[in-house]
């Protein structure tokens, strides 16, 4: 597994051996730096070229393990480690200690029903266990840690494990403009809907890779080009693009929207009416439902005066 694994951006497993008490030690690589954790329980928050720069890297050394159907299941900030450079940070994917081999000559070591990982970063297919978890619940749980780089606190909350899991399936987070609003860093709106799509709780319309994710972080911030370019550009050349980029942004014409009539209109303007069409429909929230469609009820209804007319005109005919 550990030639599997051989990548600038993942720790590197030098050896491994049988101690006198039966248990095993790994000979790793020597890092200096720390842990993302330590970083943002000092600051709570990166800034955006530190947070754009960490992303794209650490999506670099994951889709190298997932191209080869590697897992890793367990990211979390502990499991993201800094190495300070004058560039910026160079970033080391620690602990695949939980990697899932989903390649077709692969062991499935993992019963099924039971879940591994953090819960606070854990996809909604990987906290029920399912069979079906592949490279999406990393690209959940970098969007999980890339929520709390932005607002300082994780998307979902609870007291214990299974609160967490909890909230995890059934509730929506706040927008991230909402949640960090009070930060020293603005987030600009673009991120609110990266977000909702790398944290949609259905896989299948989930963002497809961690790079893309990195992608859309990155282009939400003003930057052109790919994750691949801001990954090794100096953290203080990715700041001043920035600054460009969200200037560029902000003096650009409002987008407009068009009504049935073919009638422009600019956000600014007032409601639209009844006859809008909608690219965003409010039944649909995170990828899932937010409650019964609005034909559910008519058509129950409907159903059941059928059925009670059927009755009726059976008892009459008795």
């Amino acid at each position: 597994m550990s030639k599997l694994l051989s990548h600038e951006h993942i720790v590197d497993v030098r050896d491994f051996g049988e101690m006198g008490n039966k248990t095993f030690a790994l000979v790793m690589e020597f890092l200096e730096g720390e842990e993302l954790r330590m970083v943002l329980r000092r600051e709570k928050r990166l800034a955006p070229e530190r947070l754009v720069r960490v992303l794209s890297q650490a999506a670099i050394g994951l889709d190298s393990a997932h191209r080869q159907k590697l897992v890793h299941r367990d990211l979390k900030p502990d499991n993201v480690f800094l190495c300070g450079t004058r560039e910026g940070d160079v970033v080391k994917l620690l602990d695949f200690g939980s990697v899932r081999d989903n390649s077709s000559m692969a062991k499935k070591l993992t019963v099924a029903g039971t879940t591994i990982g953090s819960p606070f970063y854990m996809a909604p297919e990987q906290a029920q266990g399912l069979e079906s978890l592949d490279a999406r619940a990393d690209v959940w749980a970098l969007a999980a840690i890339t929520y709390e780089c932005l607002t300082g606190s994780v998307p979902f909350q609870g007291i214990n494990g299974p609160s967490i899991l909890l909230a995890i399936l059934t509730q929506d987070p706040r927008p991230p403009t909402e949640a960090g609003k009070d930060g020293p860093y603005p987030i600009p709106p673009a991120i609110d809907e990266v977000m909702e799509v790398a944290l949609a709780k259905n896989a299948n319309i989930r963002t497809g890779s961690v790079g893309a994710l990195a992608d859309a972080v990155g282009m939400a911030y003003g930057l052109s080009g790919e994750h691949k370019q801001w990954a090794y550009l100096a953290q203080d050349a990715l700041a001043e693009a920035i600054r460009a980029g969200l200037a560029r942004a902000a003096a650009a014409p409002r987008p407009v929207s068009r009504t049935l009539d073919d009638s422009p209109r600019t956000l600014d303007d007032p409601a639209p009416a009844v006859g809008t069409v909608s690219t965003a429909p409010e039944e649909f929230i995170m990828g899932v439902p937010k409650g019964p469609p609005k034909w559910l009820v008519p058509a129950v209804v409907g159903v059941l005066a059928v059925i009670a007319g059927l009755l009726g005109a059976v008892f009459l005919m008795r």
